[in-house]
């Protein structure tokens, strides 16, 4: 499936979700925030695992700027209300697993597209830039709800003012992202990891998402709750009688839940 700004394929259970504008470091447009929203809800209802990665040098330059209007002041508001926000909630809820796959460099806006995901794994020259301050202006896609929380305050204010790269390295220390893998290694990191969550539970995959992010909101009582729901939930799944009958008969797990 092909889009003008994004390629989405798939390999089996694999959705690759490709931003294909590298001339300009895959910078975001309106055509793109929509065509992401409608890759993302196709990937969802077929496959098992989505893959969201850049064309050439880069990730995603975040908004590009040539995309909006020349002799008015740029709506920024409408623009993350009405654009940025259902395209990153569309990543965010998606119910299955979602993989960031960082190339290269992640900024601005770009940097938070890839904190939406559920699992971020950058090739180790990627780098991460709050490049909002540059420009005047505040952190937004997320930015300011996604940082404090995976790297602490302190961290996240700092990243924010000086708006200065963040190596990969750095990213996976402060637990910004999950992995920094070597260039040379990227490729097949992200492929393996993609093939062994569409081979894994997909049922508690959805609801260990869901329960882990609810948590920052929920206090210990309404978290023990959530926690029994979910389980009674996974545990009538079919996924849960394959993972016993496996673990029994001394066998690979072959999961088939949605």
């Amino acid at each position: 499936m092909c889009h003008r700004t994004i390629d989405l394929a798939f390999d089996g259970a694999i959705a690759t979700l490709t931003l294909n504008r590298p001339e300009v470091m895959n910078g975001l447009t309106g055509d793109m925030r929509r065509e992401i929203m409608a890759a993302v809800a196709a990937a969802a209802g077929t496959a098992r695992v989505l893959v969201l990665t850049g064309a050439g040098r880069a990730f995603c330059s975040g908004q590009d700027l040539r995309d909006v209007p020349e002799d008015e002041p740029i709506p920024f508001e409408r623009l993350l209300r009405e654009e940025y926000e259902p395209m990153l909630r569309a990543i965010y809820d998606c119910p299955i697993p979602t993989i960031a796959a960082v190339n290269g460099a992640a900024a601005g806006a770009g940097a938070n597209l890839a904190l939406a995901a559920d699992v971020v794994i950058a090739a180790q020259s990627a780098v991460f830039i709050q490049a909002f301050a540059r420009i005047g202006l505040v952190p937004d896609a997320g930015g300011t709800y996604w940082l404090p929380r995976q790297v602490g305050f302190a961290r996240a204010m700092g990243a924010a003012l000086f708006a200065e790269k963040i190596t990969a390295d750095e990213a996976a220390a402060w637990g910004m992202i999950w992995q920094s893998v070597p260039d040379a290694d990227f490729a097949a990191t992200v492929a393996a990891r993609a093939a062994q969550l569409a081979e894994g539970p997909t049922v508690a995959y959805r609801l260990t998402k869901q329960a882990l992010r609810a948590s920052f909101a929920n206090d210990l009582d309404r978290q023990l709750a959530l926690e029994a729901r979910s389980q009674g939930e996974a545990g009538e799944s079919r996924d849960f009688r394959e993972g016993v009958a496996a673990f029994l008969e001394k066998r690979p797990a072959r999961y088939e839940g949605r």
